[in-house]
């Protein structure tokens, strides 16, 4: 039998999906880029202790996911920032590309999500900052 975060993997690499969340037979998925999808559960305790398969995780999606206070986190790509905060908020994960930083769309910058979140550590800061 597949575990849950496998099972979440699978379905964001084959379903075309950016985010995918599960918790014991519930399954979120979103087709949305960005942080939108994830903002939108900021202030829900019902992933408590889920799995989350997401397309690009940077440190600012890694605080709303301590935020969320998921278990594990796959991420196809995932920043050395992200992965120091999934860590810290002790967040099992795997990923298939680790880089140094996340760019804004067009390359030419830094991403604005990671750049507002730059010197936060606390996930509740984030989201509040984030939501602006």
């Amino acid at each position: 039998m597949i575990d849950e975060l496998t099972y979440a993997q699978q379905m964001l690499t084959r379903g075309g999906y950016t985010l995918v969340i599960c918790s014991g037979g519930h399954v979120h998925i979103s087709e949305e880029g960005g942080l939108d999808s994830l903002l939108e559960f900021s202030d829900s305790t019902q992933w408590e202790g889920a799995v989350a398969a997401d397309k690009v995780v940077g440190k600012a999606a890694a605080l709303l996911f301590a935020k969320l206070k998921v278990s594990a986190v796959y991420a196809e790509v995932l920043s050395k920032s992200g992965a120091r905060v999934l860590e810290s908020n002790d967040i099992a994960y795997r990923y298939n590309k680790c880089v140094g930083s996340l760019l804004n769309s067009e390359g030419t910058d830094y991403c604005p999500y990671e750049k507002a979140v730059k010197d936060i550590a606390d996930p509740d800061e984030a989201v509040i900052i984030l939501k602006k």
